[in-house]
């Protein structure tokens, strides 16, 4: 018997990371799939090791990518009770030196595809009373990121938005959860220019994607509004609640520029 109430889950960003780490663990818990990436030939051969998976393959950066993706949600026809928002990029540097399309494309991914998929996905789940959303977010959404100031601008979004819906959907049988991972070993180092971090920071600050992935879905499954991996984690989250904002900026300035 499966650990996990759900029954079909789209996720996206599932071509990799913790995407990845998630739908495998869902497809071991035998919950049915639909995975969402630009990258088709990935998703192709996890679609063969969980048979029975349907494949997405196109950017949520656009508007054409999200709207096949949210007809998918709003169907009747094999419906997805959990929804998990996973797909996303960050870029670091200095803003006037970072391509503004780029930028562009960072905001939509990371903010307009997950408000316009979850929007997409509560309709229906709200008809059957039972759903859940699982949004990436960050532990940057509780404070200031110099050099990831896009980045973490749209996981504070993603934490004021997803908290914010949990508490209107209280009562409802649908329920959103905020996943708030640290520095956790995936290509977004790559994708996002922050390789060098895995020299700076040492070992016990680094998180498994595994692991992220299983306390994401516990935490979703059991109803909760935020979920932070990690006992550092847990902590660096509540200090920075009590934490002078103006110590937090520039904390987190010398830590970049370290």
């Amino acid at each position: 018997m499966s650990r996990y109430p759900f029954t079909r889950a789209l996720v996206t960003g599932a071509s990799s990371g913790i995407g990845e780490a998630i739908a495998r663990e869902l497809g071991n818990e035998g919950v049915q799939l639909v995975v969402v990436a630009r990258r088709a030939e990935r998703l192709e051969e996890f679609a063969q090791a969980f048979p029975g998976t349907e494949v997405i393959a196109c950017d949520l950066q656009t508007k054409e990518g999200r709207s096949v993706v949210e007809a998918r949600l709003a169907s009747n026809d094999a419906p997805i009770d959990l929804l998990v928002n996973n797909a996303g990029f960050g870029t670091s540097g200095h803003l006037e030196d970072i391509d503004p399309d780029r930028s562009e494309g960072e905001v939509d991914l990371n903010v307009v595809a997950l408000t316009r998929l979850t929007r997409a996905a509560l309709p229906r789940m709200l008809a059957a009373r039972r759903g859940w959303v699982l949004n990436m977010s960050s532990v940057v959404a509780f404070q200031p990121a110099p050099l990831l100031t896009v980045y973490a601008a749209t996981k504070a979004y993603v934490q004021s938005f997803s908290e914010g819906l949990h508490e209107e959907l209280r009562g409802t049988g649908v329920t959103i959860t905020a996943l708030c991972p640290g520095l956790t070993k995936t290509e977004f180092q790559s994708v996002s220019n922050t390789e060098h971090f895995q020299s700076r920071y040492p070992a016990m600050a680094w998180l498994d994607a595994v692991r992220v992935a299983r306390d994401g879905l516990r935490d979703c499954a059991k109803g909760r509004a935020v979920s932070v991996p990690g006992l550092q984690y847990k902590s660096v989250v509540a200090v920075s609640g009590i934490t002078p904002r103006r110590a937090l900026r520039r904390l987190s300035g010398l830590v970049q520029r370290d």
